[in-house]
Formats: structure tokens, sequence, C-alpha cells
């Protein structure tokens, strides 16, 4: 049951850690001038970093996490680096895709830019490590009797 759990809150969590660090991205890019060299919009540039952060935050809490299945992680970093390959076999396929799925506009920059950075990418292998831990995979329980003190 925990690994259904877990893999249905890994394929919620995909598209939030996508279209979130997307946002933040493009909201950030948006919120200061690179050639004059400073913020125009101090709110703007505040509230991305803050959803940066989350994306960050939340990414850090399935990694780390004990309790969590691994599915949670697992699910997320096998899509991040399926688009990722899919990128880098045929580029102008998979950068296409962001402008046949909602919402459109900044989030489509966003979207283009972070996977062909190889963001993506490098979230991918950091989502795909808990897997690999053979302690993850079990119920975290100690079943055998004679290891009990009693």
């Amino acid at each position: 049951m925990r690994h259904a759990i877990g893999f249905f809150l890994g394929v919620l969590l995909t598209p939030g850690l996508v279209y979130g660090a997307a946002w933040g991205y493009v909201q950030a890019g948006q919120s200061f001038d690179g050639m004059g060299q400073e913020i125009t919009d101090r709110t703007r540039i505040y509230g991305a970093f803050a959803l940066l952060a989350a994306v960050g935050l939340v990414m850090g809490v399935i990694i780390v996490a004990r309790w969590a299945s691994p599915l949670v992680s697992l699910v997320p970093a096998l899509a991040l680096l399926g688009f990722s390959v899919w990128f880098l076999a045929d580029p102008g396929g998979v950068l296409d895709l962001p402008g046949k799925v909602p919402p459109a506009g900044d989030m489509d920059f966003g979207l283009r830019m972070l996977l062909g950075s190889g963001v993506y990418g490098m979230m991918g292998l950091a989502l795909l490590m808990p897997a690999w831990a053979p302690r993850r995979w079990g119920s975290g329980r100690d079943d055998d009797p004679a290891d009990l003190d009693f």
C-alpha cells in the first residue's frame, strides 16, 4: 500500500515540480534587468525565489525522507530524465510539446529553457538517488522475532 500511495504522490508531484520551477524561472527573469544590473520588481523576484525555494524544499524532503516510498521520487525522476533524453534525441519534437499543453505563454518559455539548459536532467538525477537505497524499498518494520528484546 505504501508503494501505491508513493506512486500516486509521484504522479501528482511531477507536474508540480516541473511547472513550479518553470514559473519561478520565468518570473525571476522578468523581474530584473541584466544589462542595468538592477532588480526592477522586488515583489515579483521575492515571490519567484520563494517558489523556487519551495520546489527545492519539496525535492529535498522527497530525497531525504526515509518514510516515503522510493516511488515518490522515482516517478518524477523518470519523467524528467525521459524528457531530457527525448530532448537530446529529438529537440524539435519535445520543444514543441509545451505549446500543446496548457497553460500557454510565458510558461512555455520557462519549460523550454529549463529543459534545454539541462536543469530538468539535473533535477531528475537528484530525484533518482533515493531509489538506489535498498532500505527505502522495505517496509521499515523489523518482523524478525529473534531480534526483539523482552
